[in-house]
């Protein structure tokens, strides 16, 4: 008897070996229905996969976060089929899942046009209706090479050249398309009824610059159609509010070719960069920072003792001089270890935490540029802990709060805590890596939040906790980092002397708060439509006169705003009133203050809030005590 354990923690037994599929159906015909794949002792396999021995199984069924995922995989293999079936020349590459669809690059005499999309959309739909069974088999690599090669797919067979020639590779068949996948994949192509192709891009073959450039479909595809729906609209939604537009519309800052992903802030814009900053660093000096100020350059060396050059080489601008390799700095944390070891340090100085918003080069592909989002050269709040082993709980536990209560002030409520943990290529022993890890996860059962593992996310010298905060679109940004290093200081020669006289290495924690000014200043844009709040606004009143009448009287308002720190902008152009409330409006600007004769002669304004709410008059004290509420409370 074979006996299949299900997770309400009941049991079935079966005479002989049996399919996920077959248990499925034993438990009922709508779970049978339902069913996209199977979890068999925690490994996602077919709905015709054969249990052979006991196991415990899990049904998986568009409900589960797998099931998308297979939904979205098997979507990209649809629309596959969809064009070798319209475009018999086309050779297909890659096509994998990712945030919230597909894509899947193919090789073809012509450019794809905008109306072959629309065509292949619809043959995916007439495809899935056929309700075709996706079968599996499995051949030996180099006779999968051979089969790929007799139909014409070099691709295919290059990528399964690279395969070990002893082992057997796995192919997907659904009506006359056959695809190399691992797997697995819904049991037939009429459980996808809900998909969407959404542009056509370039891209190289396997990544690579000096290769082949192919052409890319990208697609979404989702369970249900009011998920795609909603998933639509907020791309709707983005767009509109896509920050480099809105940076060009509100005079924010501008990019041009002699400086790729590099910023060339204006007026405005740098004015909501200060406020930004100055928020910050009076935040830091309120627990505790020291601001400091390292170099930009550094000398190969010290890069090769980090363990930068050697992990990291290919992200870092490199120049020369008098016959010496030096790097812009891609992060600061090497300049802080420099100015800790600078002194002596006791046990009796520790924690010694170091801030400095320092402006870092990181030489990112071009493709990869995106606005102030990703940029090359950017300014990050950073700061660097040295402390005991025995501190780094209370620090990271007196980190949290200051970090919540930050992105609380700039609007943001739903924040997700994860926790990043060793990658693949790193430096440190398995042991150290263990201490790291677990005073993290000490220090965050402490602070009494859930959290998310993240495998192999871990920066190379420690793993990290991660903030990431959603916007009002509900899409997340990670921005705060609080990593724990035990590496880097041993690596730069940092000590102190403990209190038995011995020389110990300190502890190094990296931390950041909103991490990238530029980013975050990005994320704002965004979240806020371009229209900031009060404190953060780069002008936040505007004076209107009507006539010239009243233009002594603006201009001595104005001023008397000014003197009480707000930043204020006074229109006394000789245009009707009308045009200029419409062209501040469009700035977006929180106020706009009216000022015609009777407002002159009875020392009012006429208050116009933003969105076009008209507030009606109010006497100047009364407004300045809104406006100062407005500030101080940050609403």
């Amino acid at each position: 008897m074979l006996t299949i354990s299900l997770p309400d923690g009941s049991a079935r037994q079966f005479d002989g070996p049996t399919t996920v599929a077959q248990v499925a159906a034993s438990i009922g015909a709508g779970l049978a229905k339902a069913a996209l794949a199977g979890k068999v002792d925690g490994r996602l396999v077919d709905t015709s996969f054969l249990i052979e021995n006991d196991a415990a199984l899990a049904i998986v069924t568009e409900r589960d976060a797998e099931g998308l995922d297979l939904i979205r995989h098997s979507s990209a293999h649809l629309l596959a089929y969809a064009v070798k079936t319209l475009f018999p020349d086309a050779q297909v590459t890659i096509g994998p899942v990712i945030e919230n669809g597909f894509y899947y690059d193919f090789a073809y005499k012509r450019p794809f046009t905008p109306d072959d999309l629309i065509a292949i959309e619809k043959k995916m739909g007439e495809l899935a209706k056929q309700d075709e069974p996706v079968t599996r088999k499995v051949l030996a690599r180099d006779a999968a090479i051979d089969y790929f090669l007799s139909i014409g797919e070099a691709y295919k067979a290059e990528l399964i050249g690279s395969i070990p020639a002893d082992q057997e590779v796995s192919l997907y068949t659904q009506g006359k398309f056959t695809d190399l996948c691992r797997g697995p994949h819904v049991p037939s192509t009429g459980k996808l009824k809900v998909f969407k192709l959404m542009k056509l891009a370039g891209a190289y073959w396997r990544g690579d610059s000096k290769n082949e450039m192919l052409q890319r479909i990208y697609g979404t595809a989702w369970a249900k159609k009011e998920d795609q729906e909603a998933y639509l609209h907020m791309l709707e939604e983005a767009e509109k509010r896509d920050h480099r537009k809105l940076g060009r519309q509100l005079d924010f800052f501008h990019f041009q070719e002699e400086a790729p992903g590099l910023v060339f802030w204006h007026p405005k814009g740098w004015t909501v960069w200060q406020q930004v900053e100055q928020y910050m660093r009076a935040a830091y000096q309120a627990n505790g920072y020291l601001e400091v100020k390292a170099p930009q350059i550094l000398d190969r060396s010290l890069w090769e003792k980090t363990g930068h050059w050697d992990n990291y080489r290919e992200n870092m601008f490199v120049t020369e001089s008098e016959n010496r390799s030096y790097a812009l700095k891609p992060m600061n944390c090497p300049g802080h270890v420099q100015i800790y070891n600078s002194g002596m340090r006791s046990y009796r100085d520790l924690p010694l935490r170091y801030g400095e918003f320092g402006q870092c080069h990181r030489n990112e592909p071009s493709g990869a540029l995106h606005g102030i989002m990703r940029v090359r050269g950017f300014t990050q709040d950073d700061g660097h802990i040295f402390c005991t082993e025995d501190q780094i709980e209370s620090e990271v536990t007196s980190f949290h709060p200051q970090a919540m209560a930050v992105y609380t002030d700039f609007g943001f409520a739903d924040i997700d805590i994860k926790l990043a943990l060793r990658p693949d290529s790193r430096i440190g022993s398995d042991e150290v890596w263990d201490k790291a890890e677990e005073a993290l996860r000490s220090a965050l059962r402490v602070c009494g939040v859930q959290w998310t593992e993240l495998p192999g996310e871990g920066a190379f010298y420690g793993p990290k906790i991660e903030y990431h905060m959603k916007d009002c679109l509900g899409r997340p940004w990670q921005v705060g980092t609080m990593q724990v290093d035990f590496s880097t200081p041993a690596r730069l020669g940092a000590e102190y002397v403990a209190d038995d006289n011995t020389r110990k290495v300190p502890v190094m924690l990296h931390r950041a708060i909103v991490g990238s000014l530029e980013r975050f200043i990005g994320i704002l844009i965004e979240h806020y439509a371009g229209a900031l709040p009060m404190w953060l606004a780069p002008v936040q009143i505007a004076v209107l006169n009507i006539s010239e009448a009243q233009n002594e009287y603006a201009q001595n308002l104005t001023a008397q705003l000014k003197k009480l720190g707000f930043r204020v902008h006074a229109d006394l152009r000789n245009e009707k009133i009308t045009y200029k409330i419409r062209e501040h409006s469009v700035q977006k600007l929180p106020y706009i203050l009216v000022i015609g004769d009777k407002e002159r002669d009875a020392n009012t304004v006429a208050v116009r809030a933003r969105g076009n709410i008209d507030l009606g008059v109010m006497s100047v004290e009364a407004l300045v005590e809104r406006l100062q509420h407005e500030v101080d409370s940050k609403a």
